[in-house]
């Protein structure tokens, strides 16, 4: 090996050993905390199992303007905010507040049967306290937006580690077949094939889901940008508050005939969520397997009930969308759900097994530093 190429490999080593350094503890916590979160509707089922209550053939469905207005009765002063359409059940969540842009901690909520207008039990908690706990240390630390820039820096972190190990390992495979563990040696030699060996194994789903876990740190800048841009394009078209609102009803139909055939998902009035405060904005989700990672959305003039335009999202929200259920493996299934978890418990053993390398080495660099200095005092 010629003298820059021995260089190189230095380089690359010192590189690969500190981003994995200062990444390591943060992402064992991901993979650990990452786990359960890959089983997140399967858990949640299983603890809080939906029940749907049957309903006597016959029985009229309401309006969602009717629905609207038992919602409203309820908190009087307040004004309708969003409607949220609830994807295992026919069911809509309402949600009201004194103003529209008032924070959702200080909206009033209300779920309501579609079929029967009458108020549903939907379980708010149904994740339960230790899956949200979970899913929260996950996405930032409890930390807001700040965590999550945080963990999306530690994630890039990572996939620098994959490539200086990519770069690293490559010139191993010369002196070694590929899948030798030297049970033989030491110790360290041995869990130093294995680290190795794990490693480039896993390294495609390494490098995809770090890729996917750093796009979803984005998360909240890309709501604010996507609800910035719907703001602006509303805006050409009037910016001004309707002087009296038409016909939930009518609108949601409207909005039917210019989206894709596919799932109702929200439903924003005027001046809240991702609305101006001239439209309705009602989002739905394609019908195809991608499509129905991505939301598309249509504006209602909310005083005549006539479509405005259609909204697609931009690149990187599309980005955004697809990635994160790429992230846990929702996209297969139970069986690729296993696959993930599979490849999560053996990123807990490359991990673990680097922080053991690094450990092994630096004891065996201070055991000969001390000896060292034994032999010049003697």
């Amino acid at each position: 090996m010629q003298a820059n190429q021995v260089h190189r490999l230095r380089v690359w080593s010192v590189v690969h050993k500190w981003t994995s350094l200062i990444a390591t503890l943060f992402l064992l916590m991901l993979c650990i905390t990452g786990l359960p979160l890959v089983f997140d509707d399967e858990i949640s089922d299983w603890l809080n199992p939906t029940v749907i209550a049957e309903v006597p053939a016959g029985t009229p469905a309401p309006t969602l303007d009717a629905i609207v207005a038992t919602a409203l009765a309820k908190h009087p002063g307040d004004v309708m905010t969003s409607l949220g359409f609830v994807k295992d059940r026919p069911a809509v969540v309402t949600h009201s507040a004194a103003t529209p842009r008032a924070p959702l901690s200080q909206s009033h909520r209300g779920s309501y049967d579609l079929r029967t207008g009458k108020p549903t039990d939907l379980q708010a908690q149904r994740r339960g306290p230790v899956m949200t706990f979970i899913r929260e240390l996950h996405t930032d630390m409890f930390l807001g937006l700040a965590g999550a820039l945080f963990l999306g820096a530690m994630a890039l972190m990572l996939i620098v580690a994959i490539v200086s190990g990519i770069v690293i390992y490559a010139p191993f495979m010369h002196r070694l077949a590929f899948g030798t563990v030297r049970k033989y040696r030491s110790a360290r030699t041995t869990w130093l094939d294995l680290h190795n060996l794990l490693g480039i194994v896993t390294v495609a789903w390494l490098l995809a889901v770090s890729i996917t876990g750093a796009i979803n740190t984005l998360h909240d800048p890309v709501a604010d940008a996507v609800r910035a841009d719907i703001f602006r394009m509303g805006k050409a078209y009037g910016g001004s508050a309707p002087k009296q609102l038409t016909s939930v009803d009518a609108a949601l139909a409207t909005a039917k005939n210019a989206l894709p055939d596919g799932k109702l998902v929200s439903f924003f009035f005027p001046g809240a969520g991702f609305s101006t405060p001239h439209h309705y904005a009602i989002f739905a989700r394609g019908n195809q397997p991608i499509t129905s990672q991505l939301f598309y959305a249509a504006l209602v003039d909310a005083e005549t009930g006539e479509l405005t335009r259609t909204y697609e999202m931009p690149w990187y929200a599309k980005a955004l969308l697809l990635s994160q259920p790429l992230h846990f493996g929702d996209y297969g299934g139970l069986p690729l759900k296993i696959v993930w978890a599979l490849f999560d418990l053996v990123t807990i053993v490359v991990l673990g097994s680097g922080l053991y390398l690094w450990i092994a080495k630096w004891r065996r660099a201070r055991k000969s530093r001390i000896a060292i200095d034994a032999v010049q005092a003697a």
